[in-house]
């Protein structure tokens, strides 16, 4: 048997283990000593992470569900601005008593450990390109300003010089099938 030492995310299940149809609900307030995710937003070191747990013993092992919520923070992808917001998830994972199948999850020392499966389910929640507001027009190609901050943005706004060729043609009437010599209007 293996031992190890119950980390904060560890809840015990002594008095249900190998009682199919015994359960029992758990809460957990765990200071992150290290931060979750990478890229624009993460969890910082220190977020409080905040578990509600249902553990239900079946036959094959403790079924663990339950929600997990904490707060992110980090950069909006288009204008760089500091933001940060909450995240709920819901998570379920079947803790296999030892010698059952192969499961990455088990119950050690009459304990379970909900501290993979609480950082996969938040990590994966967070947004893959976060902004701080829905139509955030992010930053002018030219001075790096953020758009949003600038009285006269929408004015501000320049042609991509790609497409400057094309935009004489935005000003010229467009003739249509109604302008067609023959053609009765």
């Amino acid at each position: 048997m293996r031992h190890h030492r119950p980390g904060p995310f560890s809840v015990l299940v002594r008095d249900i283990v190998r009682r199919p149809g015994e359960m029992r609900e758990s809460a957990l307030d765990v200071a992150l000593t290290d931060g979750w995710g990478e890229g624009l937003v993460a969890f910082a070191t220190g977020e409080d992470v905040h578990v509600e747990v249902r553990l239900e013993s079946v036959h094959e092992g403790i079924l663990a569900s339950g929600v997990a919520s904490a707060r992110y923070t980090g950069e909006c992808g288009r204008c760089l601005r500091a933001i940060e917001a909450p995240v709920e998830v819901e998570f379920q994972e079947l803790f296999a008593y030892p010698g059952q199948e192969a499961n990455d999850a088990e119950v050690q020392d009459d304990h379970v450990d909900l501290e993979t499966l609480v950082r996969d389910a938040l990590v994966l929640s967070l947004p893959f390109q976060p902004v701080c507001r829905p139509d955030c027009p992010g930053l002018d190609p030219e001075t790096g300003e953020r758009l949003a901050d600038l009285p006269d943005a929408e004015s501000r706004q320049r042609t991509d010089p790609r497409w400057a060729a094309l935009a004489r043609f935005s000003s010229e009437p467009v003739k249509g099938a109604d302008d067609a010599p023959g053609s009765q209007t």
